[in-house]
């Protein structure tokens, strides 16, 4: 298949088996929410009342003092005692298989085409850091109103360091691609050498 590039003239041909498969929901859903789960840090922790620091004393006597029996200080119901179910630290990693992954970013890469977010160029390349300059060059290709996530084969730090103070502007190279960053941002920005690498990545 043909996939027409913005600011150059031609297009570029790519494999239809990277960037025209049906759409699959519930496969995009669930490495989607695998990916998120796994990013989650997972350290909550509270004290159980054997974990709580103080005596294990008994306060009182057990029986003729009038007061409710109390074996320590550290239990639910004390100030400053143990939590009854204690939160401890989990880990909320899902497994994916790899096949499962690159299918769900073959399909979101295809939807992207169909939609007309993925944009194409033949580089992009700025002459300096300033962010205005990269404003410029998005206002140019039509993309200064909509938030853009681009991705390219090598790092250039003019283009990286201009990304970094806008916020709906992302940067990444195409071995950081994600399901979650492709799909947060509307529109993707790739330049023709990282759709090659990308087209060989997710053969």
């Amino acid at each position: 298949m043909e996939l027409t590039l913005l600011n150059g003239q031609g297009s570029i041909s790519v494999s239809e088996s990277a960037f025209d498969v049906a759409f699959n929901e519930a496969l995009v859903h669930q490495v989607v929410v695998a990916y998120m789960a796994g990013s989650r840090q997972g350290t909550r922790a509270q004290k159980t009342r054997a974990q709580v620091n103080g005596s294990n004393k008994k306060p009182w006597n057990q029986k003729k003092t009038g007061n409710a029996r109390a074996g320590d200080r550290k239990g639910p119901l004390w100030r400053s005692g143990g939590v009854t179910f204690a939160a401890r630290p989990q880990d909320h990693s899902q497994k994916v298989n790899k096949k499962m992954y690159w299918g769900a970013l073959r399909c979101i890469f295809s939807e992207l085409v169909r939609r007309n977010a993925l944009v194409i160029v033949d580089d992009l390349t700025l002459e300096s850091y300033k962010t205005k300059d990269l404003v410029t060059k998005l206002n140019d290709l039509n993309l200064g109103n909509t938030s853009t996530l681009i991705i390219d084969v090598e790092l250039k730090s003019n283009v990286y360091l201009a990304s970094r103070n806008l916020h709906k502007v992302g940067y990444l190279l195409t071995d950081e691609v994600d399901p979650v960053s492709l799909l947060t941002f509307e529109k993707v920005l790739v330049t023709k050498e990282a759709v090659k690498e990308l087209e060989e990545m997710l053969k």
